[in-house]
C-alpha cells in the first residue's frame, strides 16, 4: 500500500489545480491533481498532452473508467467507492493505481485489507 501526506512517510504532494494557468505554479515534475468533470477536460488534456503525471478525482464507476482511459496515473475515490474500484482496476488491469483520501490513519487498516493500492491524506493534497 502506497502512503501519501503522513507525517512520518515522506512523498509527493498531490498538487490540486482549478485551471491549466495554475498548473505553471506548480514545481516540476509534480503529481497534479484534478477533480473529473466535463468541465474540466480541457485541464486533463493539457496535463496529457505536456506529459504530467496526473490524479482524477472520480465520484463514481463511469467517472473511474473515464480516468483510466484518459491516462491518469492515480485515480482517487472515496471509501464508499474503493473496493468496487479497486476490484474493477484489477480485472480491467489498469496502469492508474487507485487511491482512498483519508482524514486519519486508522483509516488505514480498513483499506489495507480491502487491498486499495493506497491512500492519500488530505493534507497530502496541496491546492494551487
Amino acid at each position: 500500500m502506497t502512503i501519501y501526506g503522513h507525517r512520518f512517510i515522506k512523498s509527493e504532494p498531490f498538487f490540486h489545480v482549478l485551471d491549466i494557468q495554475s498548473i505553471i505554479k506548480t514545481p516540476p515534475s509534480s503529481i497534479v491533481f484534478v477533480e473529473f468533470s466535463e468541465d474540466n477536460l480541457d485541464i486533463v488534456e493539457h496535463i496529457s498532452t505536456n506529459g504530467i503525471a496526473m490524479a482524477l478525482g472520480v465520484n463514481d464507476i463511469v467517472e473511474l473508467v473515464y480516468a483510466s482511459s484518459l491516462g491518469a496515473s492515480f485515480i482517487v475515490v472515496s471509501k464508499e467507492l474503493a473496493s468496487s474500484a479497486q476490484e474493477i482496476a484489477n480485472n480491467y488491469l489498469f496502469d492508474a493505481k487507485i487511491l482512498v483520501k483519508i482524514e486519519d490513519e486508522k483509516e488505514i487498516k480498513d483499506l489495507a485489507i480491502l487491498g486499495v493500492d493506497g491512500v492519500v491524506f488530505s493534507n497530502g493534497i496541496i491546492k494551487v
